[in-house]
């Protein structure tokens, strides 16, 4: 009988304190150590009777000072993080950010984690489980790295992939280029001055230090995953005949490129949107220059009820400032996405926090003092005392270099197919905030900006590249700090039921939505953790129930 075994750290999934994210380590029933390590290091142990531990069930269990948890699915004993979802196929997925692991390997199958689970010898005797693990890695904060081609492709090894774009999407190509045993050459061009760091970091805790949050270091990304990292570089051209970018630097050549260059920030176009003290939140220097600005004496203002504005918010509420406001244009933040009680009820847990709400306003120009801002002003108001303006007023997509090789939509996006390829360009891939792409499972094209979304994306397309092409069959997965954590999963498709499984004002719920058939589209949840990531792995096998069975008392956690 194989056995499967991992110490559960999902809490510590949620706020790492080290630049990657920290992942459990993972038992595999292998029968035979994975690598050779000296026996003095390796702890074994009974941990549980095999008969305690039931078909399709999960129990915690100690294990040499730490706590692992167990599972058993389809005969074969495992373990998942604390509070995730297991599927039957053998992925785990976290409650929290929807990263998933393969049972069997331990390697990480889906964004927005890096690192994979560890890998270790288990069994059972006697009517026991018997687990043997290394002690510093049942100990270790992070997982483990896949860092270069583990069997390489020969087919690849004189094959140059570029990647334009050193955020989520660039990352998760370059890992997953590896993980997928790609031996070739790898090119990052990255405009910022340091290598890919976790953005999400910015709004959700203004962290200012890149060093902080970088996912690898350049050093890393250089020394263990072969990769020619070129920072600080612009993109000013792409020329698909000859197969070249350009850069102020020159040329250079790929047979495979993939685009991910996410947005820029927009200002609105208002008298003073370029005072100093007029912030967009999108790099470190920009988290820099409001942490810079905070304490005592500091009015902030931020413009926007988008997620990022309202993430800022929280976390700038908790930080040493005199006035905190925040201006919008819809009446009830997420009423499109949420409803209005519940965008309401948003609302009104951060005005407890001390944040002032102006909504349904008409912004109409700042104005400042010796070149900095002072004031906003809001028509029908009196001026808004505002030194520090952050304007979470969305991006555009950052693909002003392709005008001209490409065919661009009106918002400036990138159409691809369900490969993740630019229209007409076999070796061309466009991921991320740039990219229209048909949304699973019923093909509706939309534009989807962020995280998790261009991580799976580069993902996706690492596996193509490396030899191993399928159509991108994952609905989106979102995750935000606002109100008490907020989970989403939805594909973008017409919303015309709806239902609340909760309470709102306490922010503890589920919303469920669906289209004209009563087929369930979108899920949303605030601390009701792993209701979202069970729906995404439902969503994904098609085994989601209708909306009518949900408000007939159906859970879906019961669903096998």
């Amino acid at each position: 009988m194989r056995a499967l075994l991992t110490r559960s750290l999902s809490l510590r999934l949620a706020l790492p304190t080290s630049r990657r994210v920290p992942l459990p380590p993972l038992v595999s029933a292998y029968n035979r150590p994975i690598v050779i390590r000296a026996m003095s290091d390796i702890k074994t142990g009974a941990v549980l009777d095999a008969a305690e531990l039931g078909e399709g069930q999960m129990k915690m269990v100690d294990f040499e000072g730490g706590e692992v948890l167990l599972s058993k699915v389809n005969g074969i004993y495992g373990a998942p993080l604390a509070k995730g979802v297991l599927g039957k196929d053998g992925r785990v997925t976290c409650p929290w950010h929807g990263a998933c692991f393969n049972l069997c390997t331990g390697d990480i199958e889906d964004a927005p984690g890096l690192d994979s689970l560890f890998k270790y010898t288990a069994e059972v005797r006697d009517g026991k489980i018997y687990v043997s693990a290394p002690e510093a890695e049942l100990k270790a904060k992070v997982g483990r790295k896949i860092p270069r081609a583990r069997k390489p492709v020969a087919a690849t090894a004189d094959h140059t992939v570029v990647i334009v774009g050193g955020g989520s999407g660039g990352i998760h190509t370059i890992e997953g280029l590896r993980e997928n045993n790609y031996a070739g050459n790898i090119i990052l061009l990255s405009q910022e001055p340091y290598a890919p760091i976790d953005r999400t970091k910015l709004s959700k805790a203004l962290v200012d230090d890149a060093s902080k949050i970088q996912w690898r270091t350049p050093e890393e990304l250089r020394n263990e995953f072969g990769v020619d990292v070129r920072l600080g570089t612009a993109v000013t051209a792409v020329d698909t005949e000859k197969k070249t970018v350009s850069t102020k630097d020159g040329e250079v050549k790929y047979d495979s490129l993939v685009l991910s260059t996410g947005g820029i920030p927009r200002k609105i176009p208002i008298e003073g949107k370029d005072l100093d003290g007029v912030i967009t939140l999108r790099h470190v220097e920009d988290a820099k220059a409001i942490t810079s600005r905070l304490g005592p004496e500091a009015d902030v203002v931020i413009i926007g009820t988008s997620f990022m504005g309202l993430e800022a918010a929280t976390t700038i509420a908790k930080k040493e400032h005199h006035s905190l406001v925040v201006v919008g244009v819809d009446e009830v933040p997420f009423e499109h996405m949420l409803g209005r009680d519940l965008g309401l009820a948003i609302v009104k847990h951060l005005e407890g926090l001390g944040v002032t709400f102006h909504r349904s306003a008409s912004v109409e120009k700042i104005t400042g003092e010796n070149g900095k801002a002072t004031a906003l002003h809001v028509k029908g108001m009196d001026p808004i005392p505002a030194n520090i303006i952050i304007m979470g007023t969305g991006v555009a997509p950052a693909t002003g270099f392709m005008k001209g090789s490409f065919e661009l939509e009106r918002d400036g996006g990138v159409n691809v197919d369900e490969f993740l390829r630019v229209k007409g360009k076999n070796d061309v891939f466009a991921i991320g905030d740039i990219c229209h792409y048909p949304q699973f499972p019923r093909g509706n094209v939309r534009r989807v900006e962020h995280w998790n979304v261009a991580g799976n994306h580069g993902r996706h397309v690492a596996s193509t590249i490396a030899g191993k092409p399928s159509a991108y069959q994952q609905v989106p997965v979102f995750w935000s700090s606002i109100g008490k954590g907020l989970r989403y999963i939805g594909s973008g498709e017409r919303v015309e039921q709806s239902f609340v499984d909760g309470s709102a004002d306490d922010l503890k719920f589920v919303l469920y939505q669906a289209n004209k058939d009563g087929d369930i589209t979108t899920v949303c949840s605030m601390g009701r953790d792993p209701i979202v990531a069970k729906a995404n792995e439902l969503l994904r096998t098609g085994k989601m129930p209708k909306l009518d069975e949900i408000k007939a008392g159906k859970n879906i956690l019961d669903i096998q």
